[in-house]
């Protein structure tokens, strides 16, 4: 059982779809909260199914159910109060076909019908009772049946001729509130192409039930609330709107009542004429009272004297404002009455000129809105709430037909409203629908520009159409992927380990038998040179082939010392090294092929020293400097630069930049430079630049990459310094070039 402190939990049926009714829920939830001094949390529930659940397992305080649900859950509950549509608490349901082929209980036979819900009382529960009371059993009679989900939908399937019956609640057995209630849907010009033939017997309508998790006092309190709410005069009415509702009542046995008139503190509304000298020519309220005051017997008074002078002063300014300006006016004010704060609404209107009279008569109405005002700090919550949204939120129609785009996507999709239904972001969205994926699936993830977005799309029913959230997960995708490509390093390095330790020895054979079969043939070709030119033709081929066959066992035996390295084990030799020596030296072992391809320019400054291996800053500077070299074509020497620099960071790392002027790399193509056996230069093996990645990362630093199509490639390299190394160095020019 609930205590006082503790939130009312209260589920409902679900809603349609349309943002409207949650909103009017929310709104329906608050005005709860704010009438019981208690703290009302409004759920939807998923599903009928899921509501039924949740009542019968008796976790939730209150629900709005079908009435299916309040019949089977009423003899277990404090209280069900039934809702109030057109003035009843009973409904009936009605068969509806198409008017230029109209149908009977008789010619069923063979038709097809569109239900609404499996759980929906009026739109299949209730016919297939009243056709099965008749001998008509559903599954025989017709020839198709199906579920559309919303009455809208059921309807239109019928004008479309998907269907040719179908059945939709019905305040009276009256063909006359039909056609009203049917234009509803449908709309005054479709309303004359359906027609009724059949009306069920009524059923108590849906409703609240108050289960017994609340207390005695609790049932009490929402009885007297959820009863007055629409006609103590607080201006609530429209809260009632979810599910076309217009207030409850607390059914009586046997048979229908309607709900006891009770005295209100205020009137609801005043509706008056006045005549040129502010005389009330007619007056009228609900109970005969406002602002207090009794207001019986105005005709003939001025307003002053009905209302009083302080609650007809703002009056009388709105209507003399409305005489100059020839124009309805309208006005909120604060009034103080009978010891409490009220809000009103004032609405003036001219009247048509009366004969006789010099002076225009004036259309007075004025309502209560105290609720309503007490409620539009939520009001805005909720409808702040798209624009708001830091991530983008659309609406669309079943075709992609753009309905609503909030102000992130427009910020982020600039371009959406003139490309419409052919934007990638819209064209995801109707995938999704089209192949049927369940409501809360994500969308694929839609790639633009560089961002990937990932999308939820919801089904709206009533109208038809989607509801799209898109949230950037950029970041997220390149975290994955670097914990994919740390995953995959790790496990080739695991493999790397193993299997280039067994490598190694058959690659030392090779090396060594092919280096003793070029000995024994160059000391053969010695002996047999000048036997003919023939015979020193052949040997000088196979001495050809071995010379290539050891160039491949080499370059295995690099690529086998390539992929231990990957395994990412501590160097086995580690001391205090100086950066510019090994960069000096790396120089010079390429100075070769820099100077066939590029200008080197050199731009050095004092660098900390770092604690790693030596001969691995080598292979890893090397690694670098040959790649960049070798993306420069070497036909545009005159123009490529190759610039290496080194600084101190303001942290104290040593960082080392190597920046080419090559064909640069696609952003694709960056995404995975790190990645092994990924080749950024033709006939290479792809290790080289996964391998410095390895070297960086087991020596505590970082190794980034930026490029940039048609612009070349920068790599950055940042290494933490040695240990004794606390402070960054004043930086010093050292050479540039």
């Amino acid at each position: 059982m609930t205590t006082p402190t503790t939130p009312i939990r209260f589920m409902i049926y679900p809603a349609l779809g349309d943002v409207r009714e949650h909103v009017r829920v929310e709104l329906f939830g608050r005005a709860l909260s704010e009438r019981l001094g208690r703290t009302v949390m409004v759920e939807i529930a998923p599903t009928y199914e899921a509501l039924e659940a949740e009542l019968v397992a008796g976790h939730v305080d209150m629900a709005w159910a079908t009435a299916e649900q309040c019949d089977a859950i009423a003899p277990r509950a404090r209280a069900v109060l039934r809702a109030v549509r057109s003035g009843s608490y009973h409904y009936h349901s009605a068969l509806v076909c198409r008017a230029d082929e109209p149908l009977t209980l008789e010619t069923l036979q063979g038709k097809r019908v569109a239900w609404v819900a499996p759980r929906s009382t009026g739109g299949h529960l209730l016919p297939v009772r009243y056709l099965e009371s008749r001998g008509l059993r559903t599954n025989e009679l017709f020839s198709q049946q199906r579920f559309w989900g919303t009455y809208r939908k059921a309807i239109h399937a019928v004008l479309t001729g998907e269907a040719d019956v179908t059945a939709i609640y019905s305040n009276h057995a009256d063909e006359h509130a039909m056609r009203a209630t049917l234009a509803t849907y449908v709309g005054a010009e479709d309303e004359p192409r359906l027609m009724t033939f059949a009306f069920t017997a009524p059923t108590l309508a849906d409703g609240i039930v108050l289960t017994r998790r609340l207390s005695e006092p609790d049932v009490a309190s929402l009885v007297s609330v959820l009863t007055r709410m629409n006609t103590d005069g607080s201006g609530l009415e429209m809260l009632m709107g979810p599910f076309r509702v217009e207030g409850f009542v607390l059914p009586s046995e046997g048979r229908e009542q309607a709900p006891v008139p009770r005295k209100s503190r205020s009137a609801e509304y005043v509706v008056a004429e006045l005549d040129g000298e502010d005389r009330c020519h007619r007056l009228w309220s609900p109970t005969g009272r406002a602002f207090g005051r009794d207001v019986s017997g105005a005709e003939g008074r001025t307003l002053t004297e009905v209302l009083g002078a302080e609650a007809a002063e703002p009056l009388l300014s709105l209507m003399c404002a409305v005489r100059h300006g020839g124009a309805d006016g309208r006005q909120e004010y604060r009034l103080e009455v009978e010891g409490e704060t009220r809000w009103y609404a004032a609405e003036v209107t001219p009247c048509a000129p009366v004969p006789g009279e010099t002076r225009q008569r004036l259309g007075l109405m004025v309502r209560d809105v105290s609720g309503m005002r007490a409620l539009e700090e939520p009001m805005y919550r909720l409808a702040s709430f798209p624009l708001l949204h830091p991530e983008p939120l659309l609406e669309l129609s079943m075709e992609g037909e753009l309905r609503y785009a909030n102000p992130a996507a427009h910020r982020a999709f600039p371009e959406m409203v003139v490309q419409g239904g052919r934007h990638p972001l819209v064209q995801a969205a109707l995938q999704w629908s089209w192949r049927g994926a369940p409501a809360g699936e994500p969308a694929p993830l839609v790639q633009l520009a560089g961002h990937y977005w990932e999308l939820t799309v919801e089904q709206l029913s009533d109208p038809a159409g989607l509801r799209v959230f898109a949230r950037d997960v950029t970041l997220r995708k390149q975290m994955e992927t670097r914990l994919l490509q740390a995953d995959r390093l790790s496990a080739l390095g695991s493999l790397a380990a193993a299997v280039g330790h067994e490598m190694n020895n058959p690659l030392a054979f090779m090396l060594a038998n092919l280096s003793y079969a070029r000995e024994e043939l160059e000391r053969m070709g010695e002996s047999l040179r000048g036997q003919g030119a023939a015979v020193s033709e052949e040997l000088d081929e196979v001495m050809e082939a071995l010379s290539e066959t050891s160039e491949g066992a080499l370059r295995l035996k690099h690529i086998v010392q390539d992929l231990r390295t990957l395994s990412r084990k501590p160097p086995e030799h580690q001391a205090r090294v100086e950066l510019q020596p090994v960069l000096e030296n790396a120089l010079k072992l390429i100075r070769g092929q820099v100077s066939q391809r590029a200008r080197l320019e050199r731009d050095f400054f004092e660098l900390p020293a770092v604690d790693a291996d030596e001969a691995r800053l080598t292979q890893l500077f090397l690694n670098l400097l040959l790649n960049a070299v070798q993306s420069m074509n070497p036909a545009d020497a005159a123009r490529n630069v190759l610039r290496v620099a080194a600084y101190t960071s303001e942290d104290g790392e040593a960082v080392v930049e190597v920046q080419d002027t090559g064909k640069g790399l696609a952003p694709d193509a960056l995404s995975r430079i790190f990645e092994p056996f990924v080749a950024t230069v033709p006939g290479s093996s792809g290790l080289g630049l996964s391998v410095s990645h390895a070297i960086v990362t087991s020596l505590g630093g970082t190794l980034r990459a930026e490029s940039r199509e048609g612009r070349g490639t920068l790599i950055t390299v940042t290494l933490p310094a040695a240990a004794e190394v606390s402070q960054p160095r004043q930086q010093v020019r050292l050479a540039a070039g």
